[in-house]
């Protein structure tokens, strides 16, 4: 296992993020510059100081030699991490040479450093970017409301693969309906998607008069339990869920005996019925609509999360 990095190590990396030895600016923050410094620091392994730049440049004399897409992949995977950060690992990003050159002045200035540590570091830096990358939502003539909001569970559900024990498949439908009930009754209580209804005492995600609305990717007995407790304390469950997840839930209130006293509403349909209702069936207005949703959804993941890569950015899609 690494070491931790020494305090004025981690300093000098933190200032490298922005100005090289030079004075000059760096900027490693981009998914090219990120790939570069980490393919740089496992090449750099086993190598005795200084070390020559002159060693990582291919013989054209124009890239970083030990930069390709395959090489940070295989790197980023050993930590665990297989979202895909750069096909080319950093070999064709502008200014990488400049960056080697002052990345192999930094590493011979620090001396006998750990670089297992170094490594750690520009990974955690790594898994920062791509979880600070936001979901993208589209709206256009050539695409269903339904459809778009399809698309973006899709990429939940693959950032959620990726990074197992993460919800963000969950905590974007929790959010995406609690942005909804704000835009057509403002002031409802709203939570955190983390913050689980039986330790704060709720009867679901969301309490409105005698109704009980919870929101789930994944159905399941626990939920329904939670149903069977509402309809004893005299509200109506509704649960709210991806398509793809509507039977299951309706079976399962069913095996329960309480598949007449509940509902059962698909997310995609719960959602588009508004914004077309709202947008007045016209396609500029129901943009316009999708868009004051989105506004609303970033707002409360602000408000109430941590992770700034719950948020969705939205393509309008004004080309007719």
């Amino acid at each position: 296992m690494p070491t931790s990095l020494k305090p004025e190590v981690r300093d000098a990396l933190d200032n490298f993020v922005s100005i090289d030895d030079a004075g000059r600016k760096n900027k490693i923050s981009s998914k090219g510059s990120l790939a570069l410094v980490v393919e740089l620091t496992r090449a750099f392994k086993g190598r005795n100081l200084p070390l020559n730049w002159k060693d990582f440049v291919t013989p054209g004399g124009g890239q970083v030699s030990c930069a390709s897409g395959q090489f940070i992949k295989k790197i980023l995977a050993e930590h665990g991490i297989n979202q895909l950060l750069s096909k080319e690992g950093g070999r064709t990003s502008r200014g990488s040479l400049h960056i080697m050159k002052s990345y192999v002045a930094l590493i011979n200035k620090l001396g006998d450093v750990d670089l297992d540590a170094v490594e750690e570091y520009w990974v955690e830096r790594v898994r920062k970017f791509l979880a600070g990358k936001p979901f993208k939502l589209s709206s256009d003539r050539s695409r269903s409301v339904a459809n778009s909001v399809d698309d973006l569970f899709e990429q939940a559900a693959k950032r959620q693969r990726e990074n197992p024990g993460m919800q963000y498949a969950g905590s974007v439908l929790q959010h995406l309906v609690a942005a909804k009930l704000e835009l057509i009754m403002p002031g409802i209580e709203i939570h955190g998607a983390a913050e689980a209804d039986d330790q704060t005492g709720r009867e679901g995600d969301f309490i409105i008069e005698d109704t009980a609305i919870h929101c789930t990717t994944a159905p399941a007995q626990a939920l329904i339990d939670k149903c069977a407790a509402n309809v004893g304390h005299g509200l109506t469950p509704i649960i709210i869920t991806i398509s793809s997840r509507t039977q299951t839930a309706k079976n399962l209130l069913d095996d329960a005996g309480i598949g007449d006293r509940a509902e059962v509403w698909d997310l995609q349909q719960f959602l588009s019925t508004n914004v077309y209702e709202h947008g007045l069936f016209t396609s500029s207005s129901r943009r316009l609509f999708l868009g004051k949703l989105v506004v609303e959804y970033n707002g409360i993941v602000d408000k109430y999360e941590t992770d700034p890569s719950l948020k969705i950015e939205y393509d309008s899609g004004k080309k007719e």
